[in-house]
């Protein structure tokens, strides 16, 4: 099983997640962060410090978010096909994430 982080990240990208990684799997792909399943350990830190509840288990995935199984999974040329299918569903869902208030 793998992460995926998914909408309400689009734009916000808050990066308490990365902060507590232990093996550094998340990365910044254009207006989201994503999850590499490849380098994640599957240790669920993550989850929890995540302040726009963005990040879930992939079979525990809200229906609704299902695309970003795709929109996240690393290919051959993943940092374009992050971007680019990023930007076609914020553009289809209309997605205006307000940013986060500074603590």
């Amino acid at each position: 099983m793998t992460y995926i982080i998914a909408e309400p990240c689009i734009d916000i990208k808050d990066k308490s997640c990365v902060d507590v990684c232990p093996v550094d799997c998340i990365h910044e792909a254009g207006r989201i962060l994503v999850i590499d399943p490849e380098e994640c350990i599957d240790c669920g830190a993550c989850e929890p410090e995540c302040p726009v509840e963005a990040i879930f288990p992939e079979d525990a995935l809200p229906d609704k978010w299902a695309p970003f199984v795709k929109i996240t999974t690393p290919t051959a040329t993943a940092w374009a096909s992050w971007t680019s299918l990023t930007d076609a569903y914020a553009t289809e869902h209309n997605v205006q994430n307000p940013p986060l208030e500074s603590a």
